[in-house]
């Protein structure tokens, strides 16, 4: 009977995996090798760069400005924007020209990204609050979830919208 259970448990990975397999595939079929890995690394620069900025900015202008982390995340996100924008141009999706088109197309990602985590936010926090014994870390769980599908639908988002080659 337990070689039985077994064979059966072995069966249902081997389906489960090759599902998954062709899954991924579809997902990745239209995506150059190493695409996504240098969006990720990208990624990971943007983050430390930003914050950096951020944190930097809003040290130089807190003696000068009041509130100055307000002013000092407007500032930073217009820079990090454009510091992300030319590194997905020039090592992501190495496209030619169009500088100004790119660049506002995929702050209009961003912007899509950012309005969709604003708006999801609370509700997941509530979900994960009601659902869960998380109670006081479901903010940032539910941050670490909504970053995980903001990262893929931006990646979508710059390949087919920001830095889409003409058909």
């Amino acid at each position: 009977m337990d070689g039985y259970i077994t064979l059966q448990v072995s069966m249902v990975e081997r389906q489960f995996s090759a599902g998954l397999t062709r899954c991924t595939a579809k997902f990745t079929q239209h995506i150059p090798p190493g695409q996504f890995g240098r969006y990720l690394l990208v990624g990971l620069w943007n983050t430390v760069f930003g914050y950096g900025t951020f944190a930097f900015l809003t040290a130089l202008l807190n003696p000068i400005v009041p509130h100055s982390y307000i002013l000092a995340s407007l500032l930073s996100s217009v820079l990090n924007i454009t510091v992300a924008y030319l590194g997905y141009k020039w090592f992501v999706f190495k496209t030619k020209g169009n500088y100004l088109r790119e660049w506002i197309r995929c702050v209009v990602v961003y912007s899509g990204g950012i309005g969709f985590s604003l708006i999801a936010l609370p509700v997941l926090v509530l979900v994960i609050r009601r659902n869960t014994r998380f109670v006081a870390r479901a903010p940032y769980i539910a941050g670490a979830i909504l970053m995980a599908v903001v990262v893929v639908y931006s990646f979508l988002g710059h390949r087919k919208f920001s830095f889409r080659s003409p058909a």
